[in-house]
């Protein structure tokens, strides 16, 4: 659908895509032909925008764009204030992932086109599909193995052993280290380093003896790695990232952690090793988690927070002070500082108060 179709059949084909997960109507010119996607101040009439939050309605009666997609509650909104400008309304409970869906279509890419250039280095026991493209300065190495219609860019590498399922996409400068394994539909972007060594040492009379790095990163399909994430191997057993996982760019996933399906962890986030991070979980930029605990499925967890204890209730969890000015955060800092003896002295008031006593100090 890259040339652009009707809106009637870029919502069926949106439908399929959805495997019928998402309700929707049309209203409107629904015989528009669209062939983009663009913001609502940007949109133009062959363009399709979205409104997914009630905030941005005024944009949408200024919007020039041939369609917008939106919840039933923002088109009668919209409509009891004179209607919106747009040729066509799709009305959907979810107009975001029905945004998202259209998108992915009205731009495919298409399948790579196959061949491995002068400048790559294959080794000659690799598997190699030949549907597959392996452009100049890629390395692939022995006994490594690249599945149908994969793309590895310029200067990525993939180890020894090391294993890319079908349809896969590794970036320019992305590293899959050797015996390490991606599944089906993987997307890794530049400067990702996936099964590089875990921080383990030993402490021996002030030194710190390595701990040798055996395990491997098993990662499974559909998942998306930003660019500048390093997920560590296992020391012994494997790290594992479970289906449909997302992770941002600037992400530090330590050695033998597991994070379970369809989570998702925003940039800059921090786990040590051996969390387990369960299935269906958001982790906002640059939260701390701490090793060795678990947190459960559907938990979120706020930008800025550090997970110091196991999780064992889902629920939305946040730990950050608020922001405010320099001055009040050093009185504030110099009343917690005393914050231990003032709960000492309200446990011996309320002493007190339960024995009868005064509360005169």
């Amino acid at each position: 659908m890259a040339a652009g179709c009707r809106i009637d059949e870029l919502a069926d084909a949106v439908g399929r895509a959805a495997a019928g997960k998402l309700s929707f109507s049309l209203h409107g010119d629904v015989s528009r032909r669209v062939s983009g996607v663009a913001p609502l101040q940007a949109a133009t009439g062959e363009q399709l925008s979205f409104l997914a939050n009630p905030r941005y309605r005024g944009a949408v009666a200024a919007s020039r764009a041939g369609a917008i997609v939106m919840t039933a509650a923002d088109r009668r909104a919209l409509l009891a204030d004179g209607g919106a400008a747009a040729a066509a309304l799709i009305e959907c409970a979810n107009p975001y992932a029905w945004f998202a869906f259209a998108a992915q279509l009205l731009s495919p890419g298409g399948p790579p086109a196959a061949g491995v250039a002068d400048g790559a280095h294959v080794a000659a026991d690799a598997s190699v599909d030949g549907s597959a493209r392996i452009d100049a300065g890629a390395v692939v190495e022995s006994g490594a193995a690249i599945g149908p219609r994969c793309w590895v860019g310029a200067g990525a590498f993939v180890g020894a052993g090391a294993r890319l399922g079908a349809d896969c996409r590794l970036h320019p400068g992305a590293r899959l280290l050797a015996g390490c394994v991606v599944g089906a539909r993987g997307i890794v972007h530049s400067g990702a380093v996936i099964g590089s060594d875990g921080f383990g040492f030993a402490p021996l009379d002030g030194r710190w003896i390595k701990i040798p790095q055996t395990g491997r990163v098993v990662i499974g399909d559909d998942v998306e790695i930003g660019a500048n994430t390093t997920i560590d191997r296992g020391a012994m057993g494997d790290t594992l990232i479970e289906d449909g996982v997302k992770l941002d760019n600037l992400i530090q996933v330590g050695h033998n952690c597991r994070i379970g399906a369809h989570s998702v962890l925003a940039g800059c986030v921090g786990i040590a090793g051996s969390a387990d991070i369960g299935r269906g979980c958001q982790i906002g930029g640059a939260a701390m988690i701490a090793g060795h605990l678990s947190i459960a499925d559907g938990t979120l967890v706020g930008p800025g927070t550090l997970v110091s204890r196991t999780i064992a209730t889902a629920g939305h969890y946040t730990g950050f002070f608020p922001l405010m000015t320099s001055r009040d955060w050093e009185r504030n800092a110099a009343a917690l500082r005393h914050l231990q003896e003032l709960r000492a002295r309200v446990r011996a008031l309320e002493a007190r108060l339960k024995e009868g006593g005064s509360e005169e100090t």
